[in-house]
């Protein structure tokens, strides 16, 4: 079985309006959910094997934020066609993991998160599909367990395993 996570970036900063969105970094409570995504993560055994992130500063960040609870393990890359990116362009990202990957992350923005994670997710939990379809908030990340055996074959979708927001990780950490 393959296990895609797909997560969307922490929560930026807006406070220099002279930045590129690009280049936008995190804030103070963005820094605060990546850590504590990352932690969860860890605590559910989902830890990534492969991380395809988008190249703006806020899901470099993210992946910074979360990195320090899967060990030495992860490797993660940077595409700038991930930043904005359509549905179909993930999607060739994720067929281009190496066979040997279990586990792979893409850590990228909205709207194409949020559409890819609904359109993936064909069965699961009910209230967790009815959240995640309705809204995918910064610093959420949907876990797949993927139908197919290849990478390949992930646009065929899986079963929303779980569905983790930052805010309710707060409340219960805090």
């Amino acid at each position: 079985m393959r296990q895609l996570i797909l997560a969307r970036h922490a929560k930026s900063s807006w406070g220099d309006p002279a930045l590129r969105d690009h280049d936008r970094p995190l804030n103070a409570r963005g820094r605060r959910a990546a850590d504590r995504v990352g932690a969860r993560l860890r605590e559910l055994g989902c830890v990534p094997d492969r991380v395809c992130s988008s190249s703006s500063l806020r899901t470099r960040e993210t992946w910074a934020g979360m990195r320090r609870h899967f060990g030495d393990g992860p490797q993660a890359s940077f595409h700038r066609e991930l930043y904005l990116a359509s549905p179909r362009t993930v999607l060739d990202r994720i067929a281009a993991a190496p066979a040997a990957a279990r586990v792979v992350m893409v850590l990228g923005h909205n709207p194409t998160t949020h559409a890819l994670a609904a359109h993936l997710s064909r069965e699961g939990d009910p209230a967790a599909l009815a959240r995640l379809r309705i809204k995918f908030p910064t610093g959420a990340a949907a876990i797949v367990d993927l139908y197919g055996d290849r990478w390949e074959e992930a646009g065929e979708g899986g079963a929303l395993r779980h569905f983790v927001l930052p805010r309710e990780l707060s409340r219960r950490i805090s």
